[in-house]
C-alpha cells in the first residue's frame, strides 16, 4: 500500500507514530464474543460480529470486560488499548448484503453505551510490539 494511504492516529490518544490504513480511526479494533451475545439478548435480531468489522475478536471473557484493559499481550505482539470506538451507521448495514436494517444496533447500544453523545462498542488498539497473530491465540492482560 502506498505511503501516502496512512494516516496517523489521534495522538490525543495515542502517544507515538503510529497509524492507520484501511481503518476509520485506528489499526486494530478488538470485540469480546461476551460483549456481542450481551448486546443480541437486547436486540430484536441479533446481528453478526462482522456487522461491527473488528479483526480481533476474543472469548472467555465477560460482557464488557475489554473496556477495563489498557495493555495486552497476543503471542509475541503487545497492544495498547486506546480508547472506545464510536459507532456510525454503518453498523446498520450488512457487510455481505449492502442491506440498511434500519436504526438498529445503534438504536439499542445507545440505550447502555453511549458516552459524550457517541455510541461506543468494541476498544480501538495500537501495536506497540509487532508479530504474527493466529488465530485461537491465548490473550494476555497485562493491565
Amino acid at each position: 500500500m502506498p505511503d501516502h494511504s496512512n494516516r496517523p492516529v489521534d495522538p490525543d490518544f495515542a502517544v507515538g507514530e503510529y497509524q492507520a490504513a484501511f481503518s476509520d480511526a485506528y489499526p486494530l479494533l478488538l470485540i469480546s464474543e461476551a460483549s456481542l451475545n450481551d448486546l443480541n439478548n437486547r436486540l430484536p435480531e441479533p446481528v453478526a460480529m462482522k456487522r461491527f468489522r473488528p479483526n480481533l475478536v476474543v472469548n472467555n471473557t465477560k460482557p464488557y470486560e475489554e473496556d477495563s484493559w489498557k495493555k495486552i499481550i497476543i503471542g509475541e505482539c503487545e497492544f495498547q488499548v486506546v480508547k472506545p470506538c464510536s459507532r456510525c451507521i454503518l453498523t446498520t448495514v450488512d457487510p455481505e448484503t449492502g442491506e440498511f436494517s434500519g436504526k438498529e444496533p445503534l438504536r439499542t447500544l445507545a440505550t447502555y453505551r453511549k458516552q459524550s453523545g457517541n455510541v461506543m462498542f468494541g476498544q480501538n488498539l495500537i501495536a506497540t510490539i509487532k508479530g504474527k497473530l493466529e488465530v485461537g491465540m491465548p490473550v494476555e492482560i497485562i493491565s
